[in-house]
């Protein structure tokens, strides 16, 4: 590290890979590098807490209270949906009421009672079922009804509070500094904290869990998450807090609401009749009754009573501002893409689940004294996507020559396709090593529930996940990176919530997906052995073409908000310049 120093400030600069750290004394106690030890360190903690007992949900179900595979399975999907979701409904509280500060606190809050009452269930004997004999799964005693409220108590009140955090924590440290550099360089710190506690989540406290106790494991996520509180909240001190000004979310939704209020109401000829906000004069959009969506355009006609004597909003469910239905039609025009990704990210989340149900079949040795946790091998994903993240990075240097290879720079929307070829190849792979597992189990008359473990190394899962992070490498931060590009300034922090929204949905949806295939085959029965998983893959892969095919479509009607085709938006990465809200 170097030291410089000036009459204003004094600060401390160095370098960890491609970040940047630099550290000031300004002579504020306010704002800035002040509260990055509080914020980080929270983060990585609240994360490390909020993850450690998710990670290993499904084999925690199964094992201890006796749940069907398959029901565990969709129970992980149903909870890392809310975890995706949750956090815009926390966003919106943030920014329209409480501010961010309160909701992250409260939020930590409420994991930690969560996690603790699902750190009873794995300690006191009364809150969860006996064990099972050792022969016969019929003598396994199902859970009662106050054991599975406490257990699933808990599992929503932790899921509730660790999803409030996510997005608050992150916009608040980022709200903490003025130029768009350092917070640039905190996103780069932030996204490095999380995946430090997903990481050490999912394997450090999974393998206590599993190995060790699992009470163990679950009282260490309390005391990480009551610590990353405490965190928090002594560097409140350091602190700037901001107003809410409301949420740019419901702001979308107010125009919806209004113009279907005024769904009758004759479009006008002229646009001085529409509102441009407080200063009439200042008029940001022309909007006339012929352009796209123009029912929209309703929301932002003034008749009597909307207005109070100030020009100002008297009523702001019944009328918005023409910038406002404007930013809505920039969203309604990206929805046909926004769908796209849904069924993206649909055989991803079967794919997490069903892995894990297939690597508790497997042999997870690792030499004669150690064995991989079932839940672990999902890890793999993410430091498949962090190294491709790293050498995509590297390829952005070698554009030229992509142009002169192909005749025309990449752009987001080819990064976004690659991702889905690369989810659609990871299926097909997963496919091949399940029919592999399949003839390895049946090979050795393993088709007993009970029946000892395929000798079959879990290692054969690896390929599909890699081939899964670097699906995710490409198309994640291209969605994001669209959504930026194209959505208006004042909608840019709500880019990572429309991703957020598509992962949340795609989760759901894939309990759907999984509830109907086993409803109507017998792909997925109790005992993975006697199912066929690899003809659910096989017809994952196949749909997965099919959505390929829907956003090539989408991709090539698509017009930006400029009127420019597709092909001439670039590929750019640079989202921490926007704001971005992990």
């Amino acid at each position: 590290m170097e030291s410089s120093a000036s009459s204003k400030a004094k600060c401390i600069t160095g370098n960890i890979g491609e970040a940047e750290l630099k550290l000031c004394d300004t002579g504020s106690k306010r704002a800035g590098w002040n509260t990055f030890p509080f914020i980080i360190g929270a983060m990585a903690l609240l994360m490390l807490a909020g993850t450690g007992w998710m990670a290993n949900l499904i084999v925690y179900l199964i094992q201890e209270f006796h749940v069907n595979r398959i029901d565990a399975a969709q129970t992980f999907n149903v909870v890392n949906g809310c975890f995706c979701l949750l956090p815009i409904l926390g966003a919106i509280i943030a920014d329209s009421f409480l501010g961010c500060f309160l909701v992250a606190s409260i939020s930590s809050f409420i994991a930690s009672m969560g996690v603790v009452l699902v750190s009873l269930t794995a300690t006191l004997n009364s809150l969860r079922p006996k064990l099972c004999g050792n022969n016969k799964s019929s003598s396994c005693k199902a859970p009662s009804n106050l054991q599975f409220a406490v257990l699933y108590a808990g599992i929503a009140l932790a899921t509730l509070g660790v999803s409030g955090v996510r997005f608050t924590i992150a916009t608040f440290g980022a709200n903490q500094f003025e130029s768009q550099k350092d917070q640039s360089t905190f996103f780069n710190w932030i996204f490095f904290a999380q995946y430090a506690g997903l990481v050490l989540s999912g394997t450090l406290i999974v393998y206590i869990e599993d190995s060790v106790s699992w009470s163990l494991g679950f009282w260490l996520c309390v005391g990480a998450n009551l610590i990353g509180l405490v965190v928090f909240i002594a560097g409140n001190r350091y602190y700037r807090h901001e107003t809410p000004q409301g949420s740019p979310i419901l702001s979308l939704a107010r125009v919806l609401v209004a113009s279907i209020r005024k769904r009758k109401l004759q479009l006008p000829l002229t646009s001085d009749e529409f509102y441009y906000g407080p200063h009439g004069q200042d008029k940001e959009v022309d909007v006339s009754a012929g352009k796209n969506f123009r029912f929209l355009n309703r929301a932002a006609v003034k008749i009597d009573g909307d207005t109070e004597s100030d020009n100002s909003i008297a009523k702001p469910w019944r009328l918005c501002t023409v910038q406002q239905v404007e930013d809505l039609k920039c969203v309604v025009k990206m929805l046909p893409l926004w769908s796209s990704s849904i069924f993206l990210s649909t055989p991803i989340a079967v794919q997490n689940s069903m892995t894990v149900l297939q690597a508790l079949t497997m042999d997870r040795h690792l030499g004669p004294h150690f064995m991989i946790p079932a839940a672990s091998v999902l890890v793999t994903i993410m430091i498949s996507a962090l190294v491709s993240l790293a050498l995509i990075d590297r390829l952005r240097s070698r554009l030229p020559l992509w142009k002169k290879l192909t005749g025309s720079p990449p752009t987001v929307f080819h990064r976004i396709g690659v991702g889905h070829i690369l989810n659609v190849l990871g299926l097909i792979v997963s496919a091949l090593i399940e029919s592999r597992r399949l003839r390895t189990a049946h090979l050795h008359h393993l088709q007993n529930v009970n029946d000892p473990t395929v000798p079959m190394s879990a290692l054969w899962l690896f390929p599909q996940l890699i081939l899964v992070g670097i699906g995710e490498a490409f198309h994640f931060p291209g969605q994001v990176s669209l959504y930026f590009q194209e959505f208006p300034a004042n909608l840019s922090n709500s880019a990572t919530a429309m991703v957020a929204a598509t992962i949340g949905t795609a989760y759901y949806l894939s309990t759907v997906v999984v509830d109907l295939v086993r409803r109507s085959t017998g792909w997925l029965p109790e005992n993975l052995n006697d199912g066929r998983l690899d003809c659910m893959y096989w017809l994952l892969g196949g749909l997965g073409m099919a959505n390929f095919g829907y956003y090539l479509v989408c991709a090539k009607l698509y017009k930006g908000k400029d009127g420019s085709s597709s092909s001439s938006l670039p590929m750019t990465d640079d989202v921490g310049e926007n704001k971005m809200r992990p």
